[in-house]
């Protein structure tokens, strides 16, 4: 990073999580530029500033976005906020702009860091696991849905100078953790999207309104399940989410799965779930968003990478698979997102 006056930063992507970040981080008089290539974005941002909402007083932060990296620029810090199918196309873009010692940061959901890392190097890349929501209900304006921080480590498990530098600038935005299991913390967290916002893409409501289906909780379940049956034929110690969800427990044991009603160890899970979902009840999928504006999703990289890691494993999946062949049918227009579309998958994954 620069020296005592400030890191320049590059935040590639202004979509609800990427415009929340730039506003914060340009309100503290922070040295950002935002690139976008929605023209949209990009104007309503020029001529209105960043409109953020949900986090204090509703205001308008001045702020400098373009529709590509500026020629000739280097940055201390490339902050990468696209979606996960855009994300190593940003890298690549970003690269030459990286300053000699500098790092991007991945915020996308999913095991992104190893694909970034490919491209820039492992010693340039710092994980950042986002434990808050936010929406963009029109372009420029930031929503905040939850409140929450960051879990910030490198692949390699050091926590270096550059990376408690990085949390104390994202400390405006929310508290920051730092791990040194971060594939643990990341699996996790792979976990609660492929359950919050697969299901969310699918029911297509907010999650506040999904969760209370005990049908919807109990998808969540088996999602979860075959996630943490991947991840330990992976030999990965999963964190708990948030420092108290246990996802080992929450995993469905063999005489649970064979039963819907009638433990108490099923009860408590249903409940825990319950209150996860309500944790995050303004939540709307960030992925069904995608598909609104005609965007590839981001299954492959959630749901999807459980079903490919699956398959390696020779282990079942029919869940996550039956959920990555939906969204995908809800992205190709062959279907849309409804509750009946959720009864239909827990019905097709029961014959399962």
């Amino acid at each position: 990073m620069s020296d005592s006056s400030g890191p320049r930063i590059l935040v590639v992507g202004c979509g609800a999580i990427g415009g929340t970040v730039a506003a914060h981080l340009t309100e503290v008089g922070a040295d950002v530029v935002a690139v976008t290539t929605n023209e949209a974005i990009a104007k309503a941002v020029t001529d209105q500033g960043f409109r953020v909402r949900g986090d204090g007083n509703p205001r308008a932060i001045p702020g400098r976005i373009e529709l590509g990296i500026p020629e000739g620029s280097t940055y201390d810090l490339v902050l990468l906020a696209t979606q996960p199918p855009q994300v190593e196309e940003a890298a690549r873009n970003a690269l030459p702009h990286l300053a000699e010692h500098g790092d991007m940061v991945v915020f996308q959901n999913g095991l992104c860091e190893q694909r970034i890392a490919e491209i820039a190097g492992d010693h340039r890349v710092i994980g950042a696991i986002i434990a808050w929501g936010a929406s963009m209900p029109e372009p420029g304006v930031y929503d905040r849905t939850s409140a929450g921080g960051f879990t910030l480590g490198r692949l390699d498990g050091q926590t270096d100078v550059a990376t408690r530098q990085l949390g104390s600038l994202l400390e405006v935005v929310g508290p920051v953790r730092f791990s040194t299991n971060l594939l643990g913390a990341r699996w996790s967290k792979l976990a609660i999207n492929c359950c919050i916002s697969s299901l969310g893409t699918i029911g297509g409501d907010t999650m506040g309104a999904l969760v209370t289906a005990r049908r919807v909780r109990r998808l969540g379940l088996d999602v979860f399940t075959e996630a943490v049956a991947v991840a330990r034929r992976e030999q990965i110690t999963l964190e708990k989410v948030a420092g108290t969800v246990d996802l080992e427990w929450v995993a469905l044991t063999a005489s649970e799965q064979r039963t819907s009603l009638g433990s108490a160890g099923l009860a408590a899970k249903h409940a825990l779930l319950l209150a996860v979902g309500m944790r995050y009840r303004r939540l709307r999928s960030s992925m069904l968003s995608a598909i609104e504006r005609g965007r590839t999703p981001a299954i492959d990289f959630l749901n999807g990478e459980i079903v490919t890691l699956a398959a390696k494993h020779e282990l079942p999946c029919p869940v996550n698979t039956a959920i990555v062949d939906m969204v995908h049918a809800i992205a190709r227009g062959e279907t849309t997102s409804s509750r009946k579309r959720i009864d239909e998958l827990y019905e097709n994954t029961r014959r399962r």
